[in-house]
Formats: C-alpha cells, structure tokens, sequence
C-alpha cells in the first residue's frame, strides 16, 4: 500500500466516523420530530371535542344574553311606568298634602303664640297683682 492509499483509508475511516457522530443526535432529533408529531396530533384530537363545547357554550351564553336583554328592557320599562305613576301621584296628591300640611303648621303656629300671649297675660296679671298688694301693704303700714 502506498502512502496515498493509506492517506484516502484515513480520510475514508475518518469520513465513516463523521457520518455515525452526526448520524447519532439525527436519530435522536428524528425521534423527537416523531414524538412532536404525535403530541401534535393528540392536540388536535382532543381539541376538537373543546371547541365544539366552546361553540355549544357561546350559542348557550348569546341566548342567555338575549335573555337578560329582554329582562333588562322590562325592567327599564317599569323604571319609567313607576316615574310617571310617581309624576301623577305628586301631582294628584302633592297639593292638597303641602296645603294640608301648611294649614297644620299654621294652627301649631296660632296655638303656640296664644298660648304664649296666655303666659305673658298671666304673668303680668300677676305681676299687677302683686305691686297692688305691695302698695297696699304700704297704705296699711
């Protein structure tokens, strides 16, 4: 064997060598490429089931919503007929309640003064009284 030979015997042992060190982790990444296909196709089968629950949910939620709508403008349409009903009740009722009430005052208002001119009366008719008593009292000394 010659020297050329032996070199291309090292260069092919060494190019054998290469290929099972690079042929060694493409092995391992072509399982792992076949392990993210499975896990891929797991995803997509179980998500399936997912989504049309997800779906079913939605359509359940939107007649719901509907509902609460309809619930919502009932409630907005009492709001406004108890408004109005309150309106023709204040009107009906509100004025005779607020003259009722001011004559009410009005007559506390009188008694309470002429029971105060009563007192003032009675004080100063006491108070008569008493220097009459007191000049009285004087002449007889």
């Amino acid at each position: 064997m010659s020297a050329g030979e032996i070199a291309g015997l090292v260069a092919a042992g060494a190019l054998v060598l290469l290929v099972v060190l690079v042929a060694v982790p493409l092995l391992k990444l072509g399982r792992t490429l076949d392990e993210t296909t499975l896990t891929i196709r797991q995803v997509r089968e179980q998500s399936a089931p997912i989504l049309t629950q997800a779906s079913t949910t939605v359509t359940h939620v939107n007649s719901n919503l509907e509902r609460v709508d309809d619930i919502t403008g009932n409630a907005a349409n009492v709001s406004s007929n108890v408004a109005a009903l309150t309106s023709v009740v204040a009107a009906t009722l509100g004025s005779p309640l607020i003259k009722v009430a001011a004559f009410s005052y009005g007559v506390r208002s009188a008694t309470k003064k002429k029971r105060e001119g009563e007192a003032l009366a009675d004080a100063a008719r006491r108070d008569k009284e008493a220097r009459r008593a007191r000049r009285a009292a004087r002449r007889a000394v």
